[in-house]
């Protein structure tokens, strides 16, 4: 079951969710809240290019020294450019709320080709672990288009669309990306 505004606030009010900063009211819509972007993020640094093997055990981290942090104030997003970023307000799942979430990109962005998850949208109960404190969310901006775009820190980029679970999961999440924030 998707939450709609009022339950979000509800979910924000009793600490079922944290969100920090806590959005102002212009940024509900009757089912999602915005989002909007950090001041930092990385880009893929690999000159020349090479060949990565993805198989069974390959962890993010084996290749991570190959980002290199950049700044939204602004960034030139080049067609058919990939960049991670991070959302500005930092959530958090306690696991015990019951609740799990989506993170989508806007329609108004989309329009124009940026794409800010390429297929993983699920921000699971319990994120981040319960030891840590709230997290930003990472997104996959691409841009699909042939327009080359200066993107800025602040940007509304993105919405969350808060989902109740069917029961209390057995643990929370603790997966590879349970620490996302630019610092991590």
């Amino acid at each position: 079951m998707i939450l709609t505004d009022r339950e979000i606030n509800i979910a924000l009010d009793t600490q079922q969710l944290f969100i920090d900063p806590r959005p102002n009211l212009n940024n509900f819509s009757s089912s999602s809240v915005d989002l909007t972007l950090a001041q930092s993020g990385l880009e893929w640094d690999i000159q020349p290019p090479m060949l990565v093997e993805l198989r069974e055990g390959f962890k993010l981290s084996s290749i991570a020294r190959h980002l290199r942090q950049i700044s939204f104030n602004p960034y030139r997003l080049e067609p058919k450019k990939f960049v991670l970023g991070w959302t500005h307000e930092k959530i958090k799942l306690p696991v015990l709320s019951k609740l799990a979430a989506r993170v989508e990109g806007k329609s108004s962005l989309a329009r124009l080709g940026i794409g800010v998850h390429i297929n993983a949208p699920t921000i699971h109960a319990g994120f981040p672990s319960e030891s840590q404190p709230p997290q930003p969310i990472q997104l996959e901006l691409f841009n699909y288009s042939e327009i080359t775009y200066n993107i800025y820190s602040g940007l509304l980029i993105c919405q969350l669309i808060v989902e109740q679970t069917f029961g209390t999961p057995q643990k929370g999440y603790e997966g590879q990306f349970s620490q996302q924030g630019p610092t991590s």
